[in-house]
């Protein structure tokens, strides 16, 4: 099942746009390797889950950190529907992501099955990633 909100203030809302490099969030910080965006852009619900299935499968038994979360309700009017008439229903919920975010990190392997494992995963995904490994202070 895709990952949504359980409760949200405000049921629709507007598009915005996506601005600037990600200042919060854009480092390894849980696991050993991570999948870095490098383009803005929204990831649905359904492509988080494909990529966190991808990763699963890959290197079973490995700790994965889902490091985004859907809270932007995208919503569309049905298909041939003529103008007007408002705005339409809710369709999914999508993450909103700027160049820098780190979406995905994976430990508790050796560091070359988890960069196979996030390479999987970086082929679902709408933006173009890379990968990134934990810098140790």
């Amino acid at each position: 099942m895709p990952l949504m909100p359980k409760r949200v203030l405000h049921r629709k809302q507007q598009r915005g746009r996506v601005r600037g490099d990600a200042r919060r969030g854009n480092t390894v910080e849980f696991g050993d390797v991570g999948l870095q965006s490098m383009e803005a852009g929204w990831l649905s619900g359904r492509q988080i889950e494909a990529g966190r299935v991808a990763i699963s499968r890959a290197v079973p038994g490995a700790k994965v950190y889902i490091r985004v979360f859907p809270h932007k309700p995208v919503s569309a009017q049905p298909l041939e529907t003529r103008m007007g008439k408002g705005k339409g229903e809710p369709e999914y919920y999508a993450a909103t992501v700027k160049p820098g975010t780190v979406i995905y990190e994976v430990g508790g392997l050796p560091k070359e099955e988890c960069l196979v494992a996030l390479n999987h995963a970086a082929h679902k995904m709408p933006v173009r990633c890379r990968l990134v490994e934990r810098r140790h202070r």
